[in-house]
């Protein structure tokens, strides 16, 4: 009962501690506001490292990190200029340009999806055999929901093999907790250790595991930043990756990090979130390439995503040049990286 009342405590904190963590930035040269992609939990850690731990600093630039609404309000903020940079959904930014957004992509940090189907041990659904017959929760129009008839086909299974309801974000855990529903439509980053954190232990399908291995959130940036601000945002991703990398070899200094700005969340919690946030940084069998780099294959397979399933006008021509940039990133060492002194 202890944990459960801490993790409603930690939902109600992350509701109201956003409002006025963002304040107090300068307005300098090398102030910057970056938005998440939703209200702050513990895989933002790395975010909160990079400010904390001084990697931004040492690029000379002033960071506030700031708590998003969904992806795709994300990027309407980075392209109409409140925020300079975001992170959000790689499908949700590809419908976005579709329908005008003059952003791009510029630093996969997510190069798997974190989309998962997330049950409990003791609960019915064990592994992909079971869902058959069950019910799932999911949160309603996101991206998630929408592509959920195309992991149904790789399974062989139609949409009337599995009952989906709709369910408010702060009522799935709940629901699910209560028996209303078998699983959660969710992101393996945030509903997994969610639930460890109330003392149960989670049953995380993820969709990779089914072949749907596409790009998950990456750092995005407008046009107009990227033509005129170009070596500011190289030292943005410089930092933003070094403080990434960095949590996932650090990860209980990272937590730290994190609880100076968001309370309610125990290390254990945060820790697990960063665990399987890490675990996102490389597609599968390219664990050798350097970190954040897309590829024009890659990236068309979002465009076909996003034309099948998330409502993309086919009669916008998209291509990958005009989705994403390498040319803002500058090869990090994916190890042993070393926290700035910070005085």
């Amino acid at each position: 009962m202890k944990r459960t009342k801490r993790w409603s405590l930690a939902l109600a904190v992350a509701l109201v501690l956003p409002i006025t963590a963002a304040c107090g930035s300068s307005n300098s040269e090398n102030a910057m506001t970056v938005m998440v992609d939703v209200g702050y939990l513990p895989k933002h850690a790395p975010f909160f490292a990079g400010v904390d731990r001084g990697f931004f600093a040492e690029e000379g630039l002033d960071v506030t990190i700031m708590p998003g609404s969904g992806s795709g309000n994300t990027v309407t903020a980075v392209d109409t200029g409140k925020v300079d940079a975001g992170w959000a959904d790689f499908g949700v930014t590809v419908l976005s340009q579709g329908r005008g957004a003059a952003v791009k992509q510029v630093n996969l940090l997510q190069a798997r999806s974190a989309y998962a189907v997330v049950g409990m041990s003791d609960g019915s659904i064990q592994g992909w055999d079971d869902l058959k017959g069950k019910t799932v929760a999911t949160e309603g129009a996101g991206a998630m929901t929408a592509m959920w008839p195309y992991a149904l086909s790789r399974l062989g299974l139609s949409d009337s093999d599995v009952k989906v309801v709709h369910a408010a974000s702060s009522a799935k855990l709940p629901g699910l907790l209560a028996g209303q529903w078998d699983a959660n439509l969710a992101l393996s980053v945030s509903d997994g250790p969610a639930i460890h954190a109330i003392g149960k232990e989670p049953v995380i399908l993820n969709w990779s595991d089914i072949g749907i291995d596409v790009y998950g959130n990456g750092i995005v940036f407008s046009d107009k930043q990227l033509a005129e601000k170009p070596e500011r945002v190289k030292r943005f991703n410089r930092a933003m990756q070094r403080a990434y990398l960095w949590s996932c070899e650090n990860p209980q200094e990272a937590a730290e990090s994190f609880h100076k700005n968001v309370q309610g969340y125990e290390t254990e919690t945060v820790v697990l979130a960063l665990a399987e946030q890490c675990a996102l940084n490389w597609r599968l069998g390219r664990e050798n390439e350097s970190f954040g780099l897309m590829t024009d294959e890659g990236i068309q397979e979002m465009i076909d995503v996003a034309s099948e399933f998330l409502g993309l006008d086919p009669s916008v021509e998209m291509t990958p040049e005009r989705v994403y940039s390498n040319d803002y990133l500058s090869g990090v060492p994916s190890d042993n990286i070393q926290a700035p002194s910070v005085p």
